[in-house]
C-alpha cells in the first residue's frame, strides 16, 4: 500500500475537508436545493433529503474516499491497480473512465454557467460603483446575456482561466492553497446574506417551510428526486471525491470527515434556503398577493427572480454583487474539482508537466463548452433528443454517466475490494456493526436505490 500520491498530499484532515466540502457546494446547492424543495413540500422533502443522504450518499462518499486513498492515484490507474491486486477483471478500470469524462463534460457547461454568476457579479459591482445601469428588467437582461455568443465566450473563458489557474499549481500550492480562502469566504458570505434575511419579517415562514414536515406532500416521485439530489450534491459518480481521497493522509479516519463533508454540504444547502426564501416571500411573493410560492425555479429563480428582489430591498445592490460573489466563489471550488481527474491522469500517463496536462484539460474542456454557449443563440434551433445541446450534454453527464459511476462505485467497494482493505482504509478501531451496517448499504441498499434512481429519470415508471 503507497502511502503518498506523486501528485502531493494534503497536509491536514481541514484541508481534505475544505476540498472536498468545495467540491460537493457547488451552484446546485444554492439555487437547485431551494427551488426543488419548493416544488417538492417543503419539509416533508428535506427529511427524505436528509435520509437519502444517510441511505445513498454516505456509502458511496466513503467507498470512493477509501478506494482513492488505496490506490493514491487518478481513479482510471487506482481502480486499474486495486482490481489487479483483487485478481479481478480490468474492466472495472471502466468505473474511472466513465468517472473521468463525466466530470469532464459537467465542466464543459458548469463553465458557460459560472460565467454568467461573473457577468451579473460584475454588473452588480459597476452599478455599486455608479459606472452602470441597474437592472430594471431581469427578464430582459438576462435574455440579452443568453443571445450574445461573444458575451457568454468571454465570460465561459475567465471562469475556465481561474479554473485551470489554480489546478496546474498542484495539491499544495494550487487547490490546498485556494480552498484555504475560498471556502472560509463562502462561508461568511452565505452567513451575511442570512442575516440579512433573518430580517426582512418572513424567516418563520421561512424557517416554517423547511423543517415541519406536511406528510400529505410525500409521493413517489418526490422520494425519487430526494434521492437524487442527495447523491449529486454531494459530487459523487464523477471520481472527484475518488481523486482527493488519492491524497488524504494515511491516519486520517474515513467516516469521521465523509460525515464531517456532507453536514456541511447539507448546512450549506440549509442556510441557502433559509437566505433566499425570506427575500423572495418579502419582496416578489408579499408585494404580488397571485403569487402562491417561489415564481421561477433554475436559473429562473437566480438570474431572473432575485435580481427582481434585488431591485425593490434596501442595499439591493450591495447584496446583489455579494450573493452573485458568493455563487461565483462555490462554483469555483467545484470546478477545480472537475478538472483535477482528468489533468491527474494525464500526468500519471503521458510525459506532460501539471500545468502543461492541466491547460490541455482546460483547452479541450473550454472547446467543448462553446457548443453549450452556442445552444442559447447560433445553435438554438439545434436540439438532440428534444433538447437543446447544453440539456443533452448535461442529461448524459449528470443524469446517465454520474449515477451510473456511483452505482459501480459501490459494487467495487462492497463486492471486489477484500473486507480486510475496506475495513483497514475505513478504521481498524470501528465497531464491527457500523462495519457490517456500511457493508450492507453499500452492497444492497445504496446500488437498489440507485438503480431506482436511474429507472425514474429514464422515464421507465
Amino acid at each position: 500500500m503507497q502511502t503518498s500520491s506523486i501528485h502531493g498530499m494534503w497536509s491536514s484532515r481541514l484541508a481534505f475537508i475544505l476540498a472536498a466540502t468545495g467540491s460537493a457546494v457547488g451552484l446546485g446547492n444554492i439555487w437547485r436545493f431551494p427551488y426543488i424543495t419548493s416544488e417538492n413540500g417543503g419539509g416533508a422533502f428535506v427529511l427524505i433529503y436528509l435520509l437519502c443522504i444517510l441511505a445513498v450518499g454516505l456509502p458511496v462518499m466513503f467507498s470512493e474516499i477509501l478506494i482513492g486513498r488505496r490506490g493514491r492515484m487518478s481513479p482510471i490507474n487506482s481502480i486499474r491497480e486495486l482490481s489487479d491486486d483483487a485478481g479481478a477483471t480490468r474492466a472495472w478500470m471502466g468505473l474511472g473512465v466513465i468517472g473521468v469524462i463525466a466530470g469532464f463534460l459537467i465542466l464543459s457547461f458548469y463553465s458557460v454557467v459560472a460565467g454568467w454568476t461573473l457577468h451579473y457579479g460584475f454588473l452588480y459591482a459597476k452599478e455599486l460603483v455608479g459606472a452602470g445601469a441597474p437592472i430594471t428588467d431581469p427578464g430582459e437582461t438576462f435574455g440579452s446575456l443568453l443571445g450574445n455568443a461573444g458575451e457568454l465566450t468571454f465570460w465561459h473563458g475567465l471562469f475556465m482561466i481561474m479554473t485551470v489557474g489554480v489546478v496546474a499549481f498542484g495539491v499544495e500550492k494550487g487547490l490546498e492553497r485556494a480552498v484555504s480562502i475560498l471556502m472560509p469566504i463562502l462561508f461568511v458570505l452565505l452567513l451575511i446574506l442570512l442575516g440579512y434575511s433573518m430580517n426582512t419579517g418572513y424567516f418563520q415562514e421561512a424557517v416554517s417551510f423547511l423543517f415541519k414536515p406536511d406528510f400529505s406532500q410525500v409521493s413517489g416521485p418526490m422520494i425519487v428526486t430526494a434521492m437524487g439530489q442527495a447523491f449529486f450534491t454531494l459530487s459523487l459518480g464523477m471520481c472527484a471525491i475518488m481523486t482527493y481521497g488519492a491524497y488524504l493522509p494515511s491516519d486520517v479516519n474515513i467516516p469521521r470527515v465523509g460525515v464531517t463533508i456532507a453536514l456541511a454540504d447539507t448546512a450549506v444547502a440549509l442556510v441557502a434556503g433559509l437566505a433566499i426564501f425570506p427575500i423572495v416571500l418579502a419582496f416578489i411573493v408579499a408585494p404580488n398577493p397571485e403569487l402562491t410560492g417561489i415564481p421561477a425555479g433554475g436559473p429562473g429563480l437566480i438570474f431572473e427572480s432575485l435580481p427582481l428582489a434585488f431591485s425593490t430591498m434596501p442595499f439591493g445592490i450591495l447584496f446583489g454583487m455579494l450573493f452573485f460573489l458568493l455563487l461565483s466563489v462555490a462554483a469555483w471550488t467545484s470546478s477545480i474539482s472537475l478538472m483535477e481527474p482528468a489533468t491527474a491522469y494525464l500526468v500519471e500517463s503521458t510525459n506532460l508537466s501539471r500545468k502543461a496536462s492541466a491547460l490541455v484539460v482546460a483547452g479541450l474542456a473550454w472547446t467543448l463548452g462553446l457548443a453549450s454557449v452556442f445552444s442559447f443563440n447560433i445553435w438554438s434551433e439545434v436540439t438532440i433528443g428534444g433538447k437543446d445541446i447544453m440539456s443533452a450534454i448535461e442529461f448524459v453527464a449528470a443524469d446517465i454517466m454520474l449515477p451510473i459511476g456511483g452505482l459501480l462505485t459501490a459494487l467495487f467497494a462492497g463486492w471486489v475490494l477484500s473486507r480486510k482493505i475496506t475495513r483497514e482504509e475505513l478504521d481498524q478501531k470501528m465497531p464491527d456493526w457500523a462495519f457490517q451496517s456500511w457493508l450492507w448499504l453499500t452492497r444492497i441498499v445504496t446500488p437498489a436505490l440507485i438503480v431506482v434512481v436511474m429507472a425514474s429519470i429514464l422515464g421507465f415508471f
